[in-house]
């Protein structure tokens, strides 16, 4: 079965209605019909709170947070396992450390990162990267 990791970006993208937020749409609705199962790190799931939070404030950040447990999306917990991949990427490159969780957690999974975010180009040549 096909699998992605979404990036904080791709479900901002989404969210706000963003040119890309339309991919992200198609790969929700693959997910819902069990073509594909969809990840997002419980760190990147912070970055997309505290960004809502501060740009609109508590209550738009709880109504995100609500969205997104509506999504057929599975938060991904980070062990030990997960933080040494994560470190990896980010002793190797200059990948802003939460973004290096959904590197590892594509390249944990093999799976595909999905993400509005260039800096992935960093890393693309160790995980495969989709940009919206």
């Amino acid at each position: 079965m096909k699998r992605n990791v979404f990036d904080a970006s791709a479900i901002i993208t989404f969210l706000r209605n963003r040119p890309g937020a339309e991919k992200v749409e198609a790969l929700l609705n693959g997910a819902t019909k069990g073509e594909r199962e969809l990840y997002l790190s419980v760190v990147n799931w912070g970055e997309i709170y505290y960004t809502i939070w501060r740009a609109n404030g508590e209550k738009a950040a709880q109504q995100v947070a609500f969205e997104i447990a509506q999504m057929p999306i599975r938060i991904a917990d980070v062990g030990i396992e997960l933080t040494k991949i994560a470190s990896h990427f980010r002793a190797e490159s200059k990948l802003p450390y939460a973004d290096c969780f959904v590197a590892a957690i594509a390249k944990l999974m093999n799976a595909e990162v999905v993400t509005a975010d260039q800096d992935f180009l960093m890393v693309n040549q160790q995980v495969n990267v989709t940009f919206i």
